[in-house]
Formats: structure tokens, C-alpha cells, sequence
């Protein structure tokens, strides 16, 4: 497998993120991003290509809607092994994304505040964070993702001495991924129930 070309990083939790994308882009890694995101990313000197600007669509409705595009998703979804899944990339005029750094809207810690009314709890559910999450877990094969801070340093280090993750590492971190966007979603469920 070839080394990391594009990787997206959209999180609310920025812990460690500038360390990680210094290490992507001295890989040669294009960076996409979002928002504060890109905003940090942009004050600590790196090149970033806003998601809007990749897509070609604005983010809209209070941005409740700027990953949620076929380009994005198709980029962590095709399969690198498939001629077929690549004769439709090519025609479309798509590329691979293959790491994904993402984390959630903070809901667990939003309605464990006192007060918190049921409006400001429905604005901190994430949708396109685990829907990204779930994209680059489920193409774990060739796509890295990465929903903890505390996992950033070794994915940073894998990429600076090989260009890439290994396979071993990519599917416990989509494990990983899979058992955040479960717990989360439980959360909100929990939260419905007694609201």
C-alpha cells in the first residue's frame, strides 16, 4: 500500500492536533480540514485546503452540514483493491482521503452540566463526525482513522518513518472507532429516554 496522500481533520478536541498535522505535512500529506480546525491549524503555519473549497459546496444550515458530501465519503470508502471502485474515483474526478482525524461534538459533557436544556443537548449530537468515523472504520484496510488525541503520537510517529500506518494499527484504531461511535450513541439514547 502506498503512503498517506490526504488526510481530513475536523475535531472539537485540538489536544495534540498541530504535532499531528506537522508530522503529516512533513510526509507530503494534503490536509483538509473545517472550521476552527482549519482555523488552528492555519495560525500554527500549515497549509490547509478548506472542505468547502474540496467539495465545492458551502457549509450550510449553521454548519450542521459540511462533511456530508460524496467526495468526502467516497474518498475514505472506495477500495484501493478495486479497479472498478478506481474507474468511478477517476470519473468523478474524486480522490482517496486516507486518514481521518476526528472527534465528537461533546454531548456526554454538555448534558452532565446542571441546566442543560433539551435545545442545547439536540445542538451537541454529531452527525457528521461518526458518520466520517464509521467511513474510515469500515475501510480500515486502507484508510486510518484516529477519534482519540491520545492515539495522535503514534500515528504520527508510524507515518513519519514509514509514510504509513501499519495494518495492525489501523484496525485497532477502527475498533477503537466503532466502540466511540457505539458508547456515543448510547449516550444520546440514554439522554432521550429521560429528557
Amino acid at each position: 500500500m502506498s503512503g498517506i496522500e490526504r488526510a481530513l481533520l475536523s475535531v472539537y478536541d485540538k489536544r495534540g492536533l498541530v504535532e499531528l498535522a506537522r508530522a503529516l505535512a512533513e510526509a507530503g500529506v494534503e490536509i483538509l480540514s473545517t472550521g476552527g480546525t482549519a482555523q488552528a491549524l492555519a495560525e500554527a503555519g500549515l497549509k490547509v485546503v478548506e472542505v468547502a473549497d474540496y467539495t465545492g459546496s458551502p457549509q450550510i444550515l449553521d454548519g450542521r452540514v459540511k462533511t456530508l458530501h460524496p467526495k468526502i465519503h467516497a474518498g475514505l470508502l472506495f477500495r484501493r483493491d478495486s479497479a472498478e471502485h478506481g474507474r468511478q474515483m477517476r470519473e468523478l474526478g474524486f480522490g482517496p482521503i486516507d486518514l481521518l482525524a476526528v472527534n465528537l461534538y461533546p454531548f456526554e459533557a454538555v448534558t452532565a452540566r446542571p441546566g442543560t436544556t433539551l435545545a442545547e443537548a439536540v445542538e451537541n449530537i454529531d452527525i457528521g463526525g461518526p458518520c466520517l468515523i464509521r467511513a474510515a472504520a469500515k475501510n480500515f484496510a486502507s484508510v486510518t482513522v484516529v477519534c482519540d488525541p491520545a492515539d495522535y503520537a503514534r500515528v504520527a510517529s508510524e507515518v513519519r518513518a514509514n509514510g504509513q500506518t501499519a495494518p495492525a494499527t489501523r484496525r485497532e484504531l477502527a475498533r477503537k472507532a466503532f466502540a466511540r461511535t457505539k458508547a456515543y450513541d448510547q449516550a444520546i439514547s440514554a439522554y432521550l429516554a429521560v429528557s
